[in-house]
């Protein structure tokens, strides 16, 4: 087992230093993880087809504030709205932009990908707590 972790880190160390070859793969790579953090996180409310449940979960699927500003967007996620729970405790500013880049550009929807550091950035001028390694901090 310890064999084949090794194996596998040295294949994405191997792709991280290939990166400036592949932008596609990390492209994809960062779909796929705003896909299945979508899934884990989202999907039970607002569906995995993206088009929420009449009356309870607002549809995302070429929702116009989700295709909005960015920075309006991350900080439904960041400080919740109506009955939206926050996720600033509970997903980084990585997963958060892997989300929200996955939401802005898919059912339709046609809007600009969120960056980590967009998103740290708007944690810092809300005065959220930052999120590293799985616990809060009280940076600002």
């Amino acid at each position: 087992m310890k064999e084949v972790l090794i194996k596998a880190a040295m294949a994405v160390i191997a792709l991280l230093a290939a990166g400036a070859s592949a932008p596609s793969r990390a492209q994809d790579s960062a779909t796929a993880d705003g896909k299945a953090l979508f899934m884990k996180n989202c999907a039970a409310c607002h569906q995995a087809s993206g088009k929420g449940i009449p009356g309870a979960f607002p549809a995302l699927a070429g929702n116009k504030f989700v295709q909005g500003k960015g920075a309006d967007v991350a900080t439904v996620l960041l400080k919740g709205r109506g009955g939206m729970p926050d996720f600033s405790d509970s997903l980084s500013d990585q997963e958060i932009a892997a989300i929200l880049s996955f939401v802005r550009s898919n059912w339709g929807n046609q809007a600009a990908p969120l960056s980590e550091p967009e998103v740290l950035a708007l944690r810092d001028a809300l005065q959220v707590d930052h999120f590293s390694n799985g616990q809060m901090s009280n940076k600002h």
